[in-house]
């Protein structure tokens, strides 16, 4: 599967890799818990996963994050 992520995706990609909380990111990158939680559900039907375990494997697949 090929998908293309935004440069935001991939952002909050990363910072879910890494652990972080739907609030923590929303910190970190100075956006609104809604706008996380909306890339995550874009990233979900993109990648067609239904959960954030789902979604880091798929995001080791495609390279899109590193262990």
């Amino acid at each position: 599967m090929t998908t293309s992520l935004t440069k935001r995706e991939l952002e909050v990609l990363k910072l879910i890799a890494q652990e972080l909380t739907t609030g923590q990111i929303a910190k970190y990158l100075n956006i609104s818990i809604a706008t996380v939680e909306s890339h995550r559900r874009n990233m979900f039907k993109k990648a067609q996963v239904q959960s954030v375990v789902g979604l880091v494997i798929e995001a080791l697949k495609q390279g899109w994050v590193k262990t």
